[in-house]
């Protein structure tokens, strides 16, 4: 499986797991089983804002886009994220924001 992520600004949280090919999106089971080698499952079809482009399975690798809610004291991982790739069974781990103390907070900055 390759997840790409597509980063955008929002305080929303991402919690995923994935058990074979059974994604866990904040609590909803999608069975990605089902779709077949070279077939596409149109992002329409898909009953979640978290999704960001079709899936599809190519040489027996399903491939999806999610979006990735980055903080306001993102970091560079997380700003540009690489594919995750080949990931276990169990909890999604994806880039973690800066340190509070490495960065200014947004109160900090209106001072």
């Amino acid at each position: 499986m390759i997840i790409n992520l597509m980063p955008q600004g929002r305080e929303d949280l991402l919690e995923v797991t994935k058990h074979g090919e059974v994604l866990t999106v904040n609590g909803v089971d999608f069975d990605l089983s089902p779709i077949g080698e070279g077939d596409t499952l149109p992002v329409t079809a898909i009953d979640s804002h978290w999704f960001l482009d079709k899936v599809e399975r190519n040489r027996g690798v399903l491939e999806l886009t999610l979006l990735l809610p980055i903080p306001w004291n993102y970091s560079q991982e997380q700003a540009f994220p690489v594919p995750l790739v080949d990931l276990p069974d169990g909890r999604v781990i994806f880039p973690a924001p800066l340190p509070i103390s490495e960065t200014e907070s947004p109160a900090e900055m209106g001072q």
